[in-house]
């Protein structure tokens, strides 16, 4: 008989400093104004890959799940056993999943732990560890700027001759540091500057991105869409004016609908009823602003099996990351990006026992590997796009991960 291992929730009381509590220089995270859940300690890991990752991602999780005897005593989504999960933008890269030893959460001003073993209760940090990251050293070459724009200017001329409508080319820079760099100096400094965003580290991936692909929670879906971005001057009356530029924006506009379009038409199988707001919100930043539009949806309660794994196959990769009509845009990304975006722009968050979870895009964020870390940052192209306005969006979406090494 096999012997089941005990998964134990049990409920904290107070809100708790989240990203405080961290105690690992690899930690896990996904927190937003103050709530969500951080983890640490490998219980167990995998990576999936291919055509058919998400299906076996959800294949691996079942499996564990079968071999834990669960006291969860708090109930709701994200307490019980938690699958941090971060997928590659491409089905031939890597994603890693990983179920932490140790998990806390917190909502609503209540907060809770999961502990994995017949260990007692795990005793958290009083006080935070003060830590920071060595000296960086930013790897920017003028030749790679000329490149991009040259990439931009072959992908308009693609869009005028109609092989597609919007591609999406992403970038990098390599940053290298005088000593091994830590996720927790740059979460915190991300959760101080941007604290609307959802910031995220799961095996060395670590950001704030302010698109959330996929919240599903109690038969509810929510997609958080962003496609349209216009920089900030920091001046408030000239900001305004811009954010009523970007609202009014025919290329944005249509840079945006593609990206809704393509939420409302992978959730739309499993909905009864969806709403899509007929124009969408200005979503202030603080170093660019986007259109955003938040495209809801109640399952088909007589659908069974319907979990996060099956509605992130549908969802990703969405227009905001790849492109319209989606194949083709892949095809070119593939043909002229020029490099392998890795998790980059790939699901990331997590999912419980239930099949519930909340994930988003992977942006605005960075790779390490060990003392180097590698940042990204991508454009959504369409007819009318200048490949030097959208060269300096790169580097007004590099300004996040720039102001948290430093």
């Amino acid at each position: 008989m096999v012997q089941l291992v005990p998964v134990t929730t049990a409920r904290l009381g107070e809100h708790l400093p989240l990203l405080d509590l961290l105690p690992d220089l690899q930690p896990l995270a996904w927190v937003r104004s103050g709530e969500g859940l951080v983890g640490w300690g490998t219980y167990a890991t995998t990576t999936v890959s291919g055509p058919h990752r998400f299906a076996d991602a959800r294949h691996w999780w079942q499996k564990q799940l079968e071999t834990f005897a669960v006291n969860n005593s708090v109930h709701g989504s994200g307490t019980g056993p938690v699958l941090f999960a971060s997928f590659s933008f491409s089905p031939e890269d890597v994603s890693v999943l990983v179920i932490p030893q140790v998990v806390v959460g917190t909502k609503s001003g209540k907060s809770w732990m999961t502990w994995i073993g017949s260990d007692a209760q795990p005793i958290l940090k009083t006080e935070p560890d003060h830590f920071s990251n060595g000296d960086m050293t930013w790897n920017e070459h003028p030749q790679t700027d000329k490149l991009w724009k040259d990439r931009v200017a072959t992908a308009v001329s693609r869009i005028q001759k109609g092989d597609l409508d919007k591609v999406v080319l992403a970038r990098d820079v390599t940053v290298t540091s005088s000593r091994a760099i830590d996720s927790r100096p740059i979460l915190s400094k991300l959760a101080l500057e941007y604290p609307t965003t959802w910031k995220f580290a799961i095996s060395g991936l670590v950001g704030a991105t302010p698109e959330l692909l996929l919240r599903l929670s109690r038969g509810m879906v929510t997609s958080r869409v962003l496609a349209g971005t216009i920089s900030k001057t920091g001046d408030d009356a000239k900001d305004l004016a811009l954010a009523g530029s970007l609202a009014r924006s025919s290329k944005d506009l249509a840079e945006h609908e593609y990206a809704v379009r393509s939420v409302a038409d992978a959730i739309e199988p499993f909905c009864s009823s969806i709403n899509v707001p007929e124009s969408p919100f200005v979503l202030h930043l603080a170093n660019v602003m986007h259109l955003a539009t938040d495209v809801t949806g109640a399952l088909v309660e007589t659908l069974s099996h319907v979990d996060a794994f099956t509605i992130l196959e549908q969802l990703h990769p969405s227009a905001a990351v790849c492109g319209t009509p989606r194949p083709q845009a892949a095809q070119l990304i593939a043909e002229i990006e020029g490099m392998s975006r890795g998790r980059y722009a790939g699901p990331v968050g997590w999912i419980d026992a239930a099949g519930d979870g909340e994930l988003g895009i992977a942006l605005r964020c960075g790779q390490i590997n060990e003392d180097s870390i590698r940042i990204f940052a991508g454009c959504g192209i369409v007819d009318g796009s200048d490949p030097e306005i959208e060269l300096a969006e790169t580097y007004a979406k590099f300004a996040p991960m720039r102001s948290a090494l430093t």
